[in-house]
């Protein structure tokens, strides 16, 4: 509880200080989804690699989030683009980690977010993100209780918050789901835009259906011992049935944990 709180007090002036500085998704540059490699952006850009940056990022919002949804994949291609012009760029970060880490794509996210914690050695909220995911997504505590220590010393005002997150991390597991969950609710609504708002809520829904699977499991196994197929939850009456996922993307058990599935992105392999 008490590191609910912490994170959701830090992320309540996060998401405050965000939803004055809206992404912008409304610009319509191109109308395919074609990535252009960084080195080709900013030779049409004049040389300018930020504007190249500002422009892009522009464009992959726009195409990346139509009526159809997320395109996962061009967004990752696009987004890995903009961070090799611009590793800096505010809205670059912020939609890798609502539309790619917290939508399947956790691995091609955070390599966003950690190339923002790098490069904004002023900011405070890429470390905080990052420090979630690491901790959510790949129970790397250590290296969290590290990422929020970075956090602390680029914020006076949230630094004892992240310590005291930080040394938490490292005493004990990281189960707090609903920290996670508050955590991705703040983030939706401070969305100004609908459709990132509308994606983003899809995600919120998604780690809803985990957190019932997660309270099932540990009813089912203080009587049954260890959790072996999800099926057994929905055969001993402790959930009517398997919740959707609005991203059909679903869960899975592994290693004993009831874990978001991730999403297999084909065609992404590394450019020179």
């Amino acid at each position: 509880m008490t590191v609910a709180l912490l994170g959701l007090a830090l992320f309540a002036g996060i998401a405050a200080w965000r939803a004055q500085q809206p992404v912008a998704l409304t610009a319509q540059f191109f109308s395919d989804r074609v990535v252009i490699p960084a080195p080709l952006l900013v030779a049409l850009h004049g040389g300018d690699r930020f504007l190249a940056a500002d422009l892009e990022t522009m464009r992959l919002a726009a195409t990346g989030l139509d009526d159809r949804g997320v395109d996962t994949g061009y967004l990752v291609r696009a987004q890995r683009e903009v961070a090799r012009l611009n590793p800096c760029h505010e809205d670059n970060y912020y939609l890798a980690n609502g539309l790619l880490t917290w939508g399947g794509a956790v691995e091609e996210g955070n390599d966003i977010l950690r190339a923002a914690v790098e490069c904004r050695f002023w900011d405070e909220i890429p470390p905080f993100f990052y420090g979630i995911n690491l901790a959510f997504f790949q129970r790397n505590n250590e290296e969290a209780a590290r990422v929020f220590e970075i956090g602390a010393q680029r914020s006076p005002q949230n630094a004892a918050a992240m310590r005291k997150l930080a040394v938490m991390l490292r005493a004990e597991q990281f189960t707090d789901e609903r920290l996670a969950l508050n955590y991705l609710i703040q983030q939706r609504d401070s969305a100004a835009d609908p459709k990132l708002q509308d994606m983003l809520d899809k995600r919120v829904i998604r780690l809803q259906g985990l957190i019932v699977l997660r309270e099932a499991q540990r009813r089912y196994e203080q009587k049954h011992g260890p959790l072996t197929t999800l099926d057994q939850l929905v055969a001993q009456h402790l959930i009517e049935s398997l919740p959707t996922d609005p991203l059909r993307l679903g869960y899975e058990l592994r290693d004993g944990h009831i874990e978001l599935k991730k999403l297999k992105i084909a065609g992404l392999e590394e450019q020179p």
